[in-house]
């Protein structure tokens, strides 16, 4: 039987997840329950790290990436100790490489599959399907990201909540960073206007995870109810196709429904090496988030979204806006419309690139 998977959630480091982990860890074993550190970063930060004294530490795995020294949590290690609980800090934490699995939140799978129960932490900027938002609002592109799956699985999603006001004055008395680097951090990725918005994308994350966690009987038998919905992104190997399946999956997301991702390869060309390193991350999004990556090839991308879209149930498309090389093409009577008319009953929304809201009108 898998282990009991209890995730602290932040806004932002510095909210107290890791604390509150110890916490719960020292009241768990005053329970007289078998209780251990599978890995802790403590942050230099004392009031932490006097909280993990008197708990028992597994040793770290000794791992090297180059001429770096690094240290990593020792999963096997950590199974064969057997322990009822495992406090594990930073999830979304990218292992070094050559080790059996890339992510933390992979090596915590495998502890909670021994039957270990865990808590975790991370905060809401590592989520995939909001990378998107992260760097529109912070400017900082996250590289540490976890898919989303993780929270749905999980049997416990805890909010660690504080104000902006409060963390911003947890900065200022070096609770979080040295107060040298705290007064920069005030001033770029902590900006109270930044932080709001991170609480919000957290306290809404949790709510939504409240909400799909009710189990609501259907008030009419399965063959009576809709038919679910089913979204199509349409990706080419381009940086900005990112942004529309991550779009396009938190729609889904809220329709409650299933998404696909198609890219059209065109007949008589392969992909450039550019195309070819766009694509594989693209898959890699799309693993993360569970969509369905489809490849088609053609020659006419409004006959294959339209046979593709019929075979697979669609209900939603989700289109990019294009370069100015084919905006006219498009948005001129080509492309858009001919979707609209030779695809009839099937909603198609234009993602806006946020990047154009800084030119100028032509």
């Amino acid at each position: 039987m898998a282990g009991h998977y209890r995730i602290l959630l932040g806004m932002a480091p510095g909210v107290g997840k890791t604390y509150r982990m110890l916490q719960e860890g020292r009241q768990a074993k005053s329970e007289g329950r078998d209780v251990v550190i599978g890995y802790l970063e403590p942050h230099d930060r004392p009031e932490t790290a006097a909280l993990a004294e008197g708990l028992e530490v597994v040793p770290r795995l000794q791992a090297s990436h180059g001429a770096l020294a690094l240290e990593e949590m020792d999963t096997d290690a950590v199974i064969a100790r057997a322990p009822e609980l495992a406090l594990v800090d930073e999830l979304a934490h990218s292992d070094a490489p050559g080790l059996r699995h890339e992510k933390r939140y992979e090596d915590i799978q495998d502890v909670l599959a021994a039957g270990i129960d865990v808590i975790s932490t991370v905060n809401i900027q590592h989520l995939e399907s909001l990378n998107d938002s992260i760097f529109e609002l912070t400017g900082v592109r996250v590289r540490e990201t976890f898919p989303d799956r993780i929270l749905d699985e999980a049997d416990e999603v805890v909010l660690v909540d504080l104000t902006p006001e409060e963390l911003q004055e947890r900065l200022r008395a070096g609770k979080v960073y040295s107060k040298e680097r705290a007064e920069a951090a005030l001033q770029n990725f902590f900006r109270h206007e930044n932080l709001a918005k991170l609480r919000e994308l957290a306290l809404r994350e949790v709510a939504e995870d409240v909400e799909a966690r009710r189990h609501v009987e259907p008030l009419e038998p399965l063959s009576q109810q809709a038919i679910a919905d089913r979204i199509l992104a349409l990706v080419e190997p381009q940086p900005k196709s990112q942004r529309i399946l991550r779009r396009a999956w938190r729609s889904a997301q809220r329709l409650g429904g299933d998404i696909d991702a198609l890219w059209m390869h065109p007949d008589g060309r392969e992909p450039t090496p550019e195309e070819k390193t766009q694509l594989a991350a693209l898959r890699r999004v799309a693993s993360l988030l569970g969509v369905h990556f489809l490849e088609e090839r053609g020659d006419d991308l409004v006959e294959t979204v339209r046979r593709v879209a019929r075979e697979r149930g669609t209900t939603y498309i989700f289109i990019g806006t294009p370069d100015e090389s084919r905006r006219r093409e498009i948005f001129g009577g080509s492309l858009l419309s001919r979707m609209v008319r030779e695809i009839p009953g099937v909603d198609i929304r234009v993602v806006a690139d946020r990047a154009l809201r800084e030119e100028e009108p032509k």
